[in-house]
């Protein structure tokens, strides 16, 4: 039986986002240790194992074992593609205007929220981790202490005042 070969789509070839923090470009290292060291022996050799088991076509366990293999080399080809095109993101740096890497101070409709702009590969609004490429992250970038943005939220509009950038 043939697989369906389908066209790519339009989110088919979209790069992987480069900018990462040394702590999550230290965190990709490990994993794809344990992916490589660990995880992949354990795959092959239960591949291996259902291969000995006769006629290929009909070894539905050997066919499942090889997908899941496939599926690990794929992410392992993934995660290494992050890690050679990563470019660290410098938190530490203090700049006088919104960055990436920044932590911003903003108020807006009498609250304040501290937002860190990150790389998408690390956002977490609930935790004020936002990406740059996000509406809001967007619109801070190289905005000044003291500047207003304002981003439309569906029907709403809301106006963020940047109080603080460390």
């Amino acid at each position: 039986m043939r697989v369906p070969i389908r066209k790519g789509g339009k989110y088919t070839y979209i790069k992987p986002d480069p900018y990462i923090t040394s702590e999550k470009l230290a965190e990709l290292k490990i994993e794809l240790e344990k992916l490589k060291k660990h995880i992949h022996p354990q795959l092959a050799s239960e591949v291996k194992r259902l291969a000995l088991m006769g006629d290929f076509s009909e070894n539905a366990a050997y066919q499942i074992a090889k997908g899941k293999l496939r599926g690990l080399n794929e992410k392992i080809s993934k995660i290494e593609k992050q890690i050679v095109s990563a470019q660290i993101i410098d938190t530490k740096n203090k700049a006088d205007s919104a960055q990436i890497g920044a932590l911003i101070t903003l108020e807006f409709e009498n609250n304040k929220k501290q937002y860190r702009i990150l790389g998408s590969l690390e956002t977490d609004p609930s935790k004020g981790v936002i990406s740059y490429s996000s509406p809001l992250g967007q619109a801070l970038i190289n905005k000044k202490l003291g500047d207003s943005v304002e981003i439309k939220l569906g029907d709403k509009s809301v106006k963020y005042k940047i109080i603080k950038i460390e």
